[in-house]
């Protein structure tokens, strides 16, 4: 079993990455629980609801379950209050758990109701797709969604631990892998440029699932974050680097309507996009932007964003949380393996979203 520690302000804990780690999840929660509250969706829930219920139940404390509706356009206001209602119906205080059973929208959802449930509770991340392993599930960032901007309306709240079963992607279709990928690929672009060769070299390993690539992959990720995330809790400065790809990505998912594309798959046409910024803005030589093409592309995330019009494109990134109230903000790359976050030239802006800075990189 691999261990990274995650040290924040905001609380240190454990990530756990090995197959099984779902039958171990009472080693999670706390001897003074008094009660858990499993938050799930149905697809979860008839793979794995049981399998969980009796591995918590095994730490003695009473175990509840709360299902809510599956997908990313359930992320909002209604769905939450779900979890709410399922609380307080069963008298949990403020010693009880909240266990998150699922992917990013669950562990969000799952996140942000513990952070606001009597001011404040206990909860555990167990991500079951790609992404939330390697990227929504670490670091404490929790959000509903909201019709004019995605996670606009969250808090950070760190959980307890996070507990990576590796068997369980198996049972992900193979759209959801290459959505986690985008998140993995990311981590090179920004921080560690050796990482991102070896995605190069891996990517079919990693697309297929071959256990040594996947662990190595995860458990790279959660380093790399977690050093991020150590450094800069609540995205004061270092932190906005891990949002590489995702001002575009976040016009694409709220242009097109949630759920359209994967959250990953956004990402990582987002991250084509904002290296063609970079190459126009930054010096990023163009053939490190058609790297990125072309990781993008071999790991199955699309590479031709959507046409949302310039003015429309615009418009949603003006609601993006990086703007700050002044100009559009990006996060881009002098080379690869290192970002900054800085405002970019409108004109250059247009030429990305127009098309334009597509064709010059070739």
């Amino acid at each position: 079993m691999s261990i990274v520690q995650v040290d924040t302000p905001g609380g240190r804990y454990p990530i756990h990455v090995a197959p099984g780690r779902l039958d171990r999840l009472a080693e999670s929660i706390p001897a003074d629980a008094t009660a858990i509250a499993l938050v799930t969706n149905p697809t979860v829930a008839a793979l794995y609801g049981e399998r969980v219920e009796k591995a918590l139940a095994r730490s003695g404390k009473p175990v509840i379950r709360i299902t809510l509706p599956d997908g990313e356009a359930h992320k909002d206001w209604q769905t939450l209050n779900l979890i709410f209602d399922g609380l307080l119906r069963n008298r949990c205080d403020r010693k009880s758990v909240l266990v998150a059973l699922g992917g990013g929208v669950i562990g969000d959802m799952c996140g942000f109701a513990a952070a606001s449930y009597m001011r404040g509770i206990r909860f555990l991340q167990v991500p079951t797709t790609l992404l939330a392993q390697v990227d929504s599930s670490v670091g404490g960032k929790t959000a509903i969604n909201h019709p004019l901007g995605k996670n606009m309306i969250g808090a950070f709240h760190q959980p307890v631990a996070v507990e990576i079963d590796t068997d369980v992607l198996r049972t992900l279709p193979p759209r959801e892998i290459s959505a986690g990928l985008a998140e993995v690929v990311k981590y090179g672009l920004i921080i560690d440029a050796e990482f991102f060769d070896w995605c190069e070299r891996n990517a079919a390993k990693m697309r297929a699932l071959d256990p040594e690539a996947i662990s190595h992959a995860i458990r790279r990720s959660c380093e790399l974050k977690s050093q991020v995330v150590s450094q800069d809790e609540r995205e004061s400065g270092l932190r906005a680097i891990l949002n590489f790809g995702h001002t575009f990505g976040h016009a694409i998912e709220a242009g097109l309507g949630y759920g359209q594309w994967l959250h990953g798959e956004a990402v990582g046409c987002g991250m084509v996009q904002a290296a063609e910024l970079s190459v126009l803005t930054h010096g990023l030589p163009a053939e490190s932007a058609r790297r990125v093409r072309a990781l993008v592309e071999a790991i199955g995330c699309p590479v031709q964003p959507p046409d949302l019009g310039v003015d429309r494109w615009i418009d949603l990134m003006q609601v993006d949380k990086k703007t700050e109230g002044g100009p559009l903000r990006f996060i881009l790359l002098p080379e690869i393996g290192r970002a900054c976050f800085e405002p970019a030239p409108l004109d250059a802006l247009k030429q990305v979203l127009a098309g334009a800075a597509s064709a010059a990189v070739g």
